[in-house]
């Protein structure tokens, strides 16, 4: 389902050059759960962000879902991330104002769907991930672990092809953050959901199926 094809990214600071990924390929099935784990600035982030269609290769293919990324324009990858592409982060970015309910419909609203039928998947999937009765509370009204589960439910609202984690984990304690990554296997395995996980957690990194090591952009053994 996901193809990346001898992929380079590089970014200029002036007159240096900074080699984020270095010839990557890789190969990811629908419904695997995938780790890729590797020190800061080992190139995890980036090769996030091409999946994401947030950020475009400076040589090599990128293909999701049957669809090459190089080829789309800016308007096209909007169009795609929309459809495709569930986003969880470190930071929960739930907006303060929005009641959880609010939170996780905001995707919707960029769909033909009505105000009901919004309503109705958001509450959905604020059950899935075990948030059906906290629906109208504030973020500030809820623990860390329940607004990652929030965050979780916001991404899956639209049931994206792939959920992209990046470090689900890193602003939670250990109880809330190995119910996250419980959570995260049951989307996986009970919903088939594909997952690529970025972590810096060997713990973390035990949930998914697949689990690669980046250094310094390039795959390295374990």
């Amino acid at each position: 389902m996901i193809q990346l094809e001898d992929v380079s990214r590089v970014y200029r600071r002036g007159a240096d050059e900074v080699r984020a990924l270095d010839h990557v390929s890789l190969s990811i099935e629908r419904g695997q759960f995938v780790a890729l784990m590797g020190p800061s600035g080992s190139g995890k982030s980036t090769l996030l962000h091409l999946l994401a269609g947030l950020d475009r290769p400076t040589s090599g293919r990128v293909t999701v879902a049957g669809r090459s990324l190089n080829d789309l324009s800016d308007d096209e990858l909007a169009s795609f991330r929309a459809q495709h592409v569930g986003f969880i982060f470190q930071f929960f970015n739930l907006i303060p104002v929005l009641s959880a309910r609010e939170n996780v419909e905001l995707p919707l609203l960029l769909t033909k769907l009505s105000k009901s039928e919004r309503r109705e998947r958001a509450s959905t999937a604020l059950r899935v991930v075990g948030l059906g009765e906290r629906a109208e509370h504030m973020p500030s009204e809820m623990s860390g672990g329940e607004q990652q589960r929030v965050a979780i439910a916001r991404a899956v609202v639209t049931d994206p092809t792939m959920l992209l984690a990046d470090e689900p984990t890193g602003d939670l304690d250990a109880k809330s953050g190995t119910e996250i990554l419980t959570l995260l296997q049951r989307l996986n395995q009970e919903y088939r959901k594909t997952i690529i996980m970025v972590t810096h957690d060997p713990h973390a990194a035990e949930r998914a199926t697949h689990v690669y090591h980046l250094e310094k952009g390039t795959f390295v053994a374990a």
